[in-house]
């Protein structure tokens, strides 16, 4: 089936401010979002400890960037998101956080330039899986290694298909139980529906392998659970 537009996407995100902008809970629809959360912000600051300038790509309302700066606190941060709204969200929380300074980009990672070697971690929750065909996910990757400086690292949070039909069958059967008993089968329906027509996830080991193939050779598996997991690299 044709997948939702940019502009589509860029919609409902407009309107769904609020939900994203809880740093305790992270993303309700997301399976271990607060542990996800955790553990990226950790291992960027295990991996780059000495990072000045964080990119936060698909930012939303900047909790990823909230929470790596209680772990590196005061760098520069850079925001980026289709939303304005999100952005503006972010930007105004962030800035809140630290000395450093913070730049609010609006746009979509596949037709911005990011540079090279400009940054020092970069992190994407949530975002990736809007990538379509496989020539997209390896610019973007690619494009995300050149950004980083010698030693700088990517960590994702993101929904991610299976290999297999089978087990991608049990984990889809497990997420929507999950959702179910979070709220109820209609937010379950709901969630399903706009995944079927707004996200391309890819199999964790295939995001692996590209990462790999464009230069990360560090890589590491930090929590899957379900359909979603927490994974990078260092350059």
């Amino acid at each position: 089936m044709a997948k939702s537009t940019v502009e589509a996407i860029r919609a409902r995100f407009d309107a769904d401010v609020e939900r994203f902008s809880n740093l305790e809970t992270g993303q309700s629809a997301t399976v271990d979002a607060p542990l996800g959360l955790t553990l990226v912000a950790q291992a960027a600051a295990a991996t780059t400890p000495n990072a000045q300038h964080i990119l936060d790509i698909g930012c939303g309302a900047g909790n990823y960037s909230l929470r790596l700066l209680q772990e590196l606190p005061n760098r520069d941060v850079t925001l980026i998101d289709l939303s304005l709204p999100m952005l503006e969200r972010a930007q105004q929380r962030v800035s809140a956080a630290t000395t450093g300074l913070v730049t609010a980009v609006q746009g979509d990672v596949r037709q911005l330039e990011l540079g090279n070697e400009q940054v020092d971690i970069i992190v994407a929750a949530a975002v990736f899986h809007h990538l379509r065909d496989d020539a997209e996910w390896q610019a973007v990757f690619a494009q995300c290694y050149a950004a980083l400086r010698p030693g700088g690292s990517l960590w994702i949070f993101d929904l991610v298909e299976h290999s297999s039909e089978a087990v991608h069958e049990l984990m889809w059967q497990r997420y929507g139980q999950y959702l179910s008993d979070f709220r109820n089968e209609a937010y379950r329906d709901e969630v399903f529906n706009y995944i079927e027509i707004e996200d391309s996830p890819r199999p964790l080991l295939w995001q692996i392998d590209v990462l790999r193939s464009v230069g990360f050779q560090k890589l590491d598996i930090l929590h899957k659970n379900s359909c979603f997991a927490a994974f990078g690299g260092v350059k």
